[in-house]
């Protein structure tokens, strides 16, 4: 199968719609409206979440553009400071954006008490997994994050990147994402009276950067730093977070209640 498809949806002048920005749209209100639904279910105020999105949004984009000119080209960044803001040329890390979601939620509780950390992040975990699905998507129709040279019957030629068949390995991570997601939307909601918390937001760390450690084997190396390494960057970053989400998930299961 051949891909050449504009990644502009729709031109306004100097205005362009892309399918890669649409994805995000889509993946904030679809979370946006879920998350209400979960807050008017607990007693709590819903109109919060409104402002809870604000803050999850640019905990993503500042997280995830950071860690990208930290961890996949800083050479290039520090030597061009002023690239660092063009997030419209593209250079998102998702480990970053993780990362950014939980910080960001960390400052909302700061202006908005009375709610637990643990709870708020055990009933985002699943929708922001789904917002990860839609932007892999989004990553797609933009011929980029392409998968390695394979003769696979469903190989990809990304025609915008080379002639060469590859893994749509955008596909594979936003299909694996999105049963993950839906995954953590149904422990939340029909285990949460069983599970401690922070079990939710512990297994969505464990189980999305263990999918994101083996399928970044498919995956083109996106990173200057470990081009001469037996791992990419993706995977290091995702040893540390599986790390942390089996420390986390062992210290919740060892609190008494």
């Amino acid at each position: 199968m051949k891909w050449n498809v504009d990644p502009v949806l729709l031109s306004l002048g100097p205005l362009a719609i892309r399918y890669y920005s649409l994805m995000f749209v889509i993946g904030f209100v679809s979370m946006e409206k879920y998350v209400k639904g979960i807050f008017q279910r607990a007693g709590k105020d819903p109109n919060l979440v409104s402002t809870l999105t604000v803050y999850i949004i640019a905990g993503t984009f500042i997280g995830a553009r950071l860690a990208h000119v930290l961890f996949y080209d800083p050479v290039y960044y520090f030597s061009n400071p002023f690239s660092i803001i063009k997030v419209w040329e593209g250079g998102l890390a998702s480990h970053g954006g993780y990362a950014g979601v939980i910080i960001s939620v960390v400052l909302f509780l700061r202006k908005h008490k009375g709610i637990n950390f643990f709870w708020l992040m055990d009933a985002i975990a699943g929708p922001c997994l789904f917002v990860g699905s839609l932007i892999r998507i989004g990553n797609f129709f933009n011929s980029e994050i392409v998968g390695k040279v394979s003769d696979v019957p469903w190989a990809i030629v990304f025609e915008r990147v080379d002639p060469l068949p590859r893994h749509p390995a955008q596909l594979y991570e936003s299909i694996g994402y999105f049963t993950i997601a839906m995954i953590l939307a149904w422990m939340f909601r029909f285990k949460e009276e069983k599970l401690k918390a922070g079990s939710v937001l512990a297994t969505a760390i464990i189980m999305s950067f263990t999918f994101r450690f083996f399928i970044e084997f498919v995956k083109d190396n996106q990173s200057t730093i470990s081009a001469n390494l037996p791992i990419n960057m993706g995977q290091l970053l995702s040893i540390g977070f599986v790390s942390f989400g089996v420390i986390l998930l062992l210290k919740i299961r060892s609190k008494k209640d």
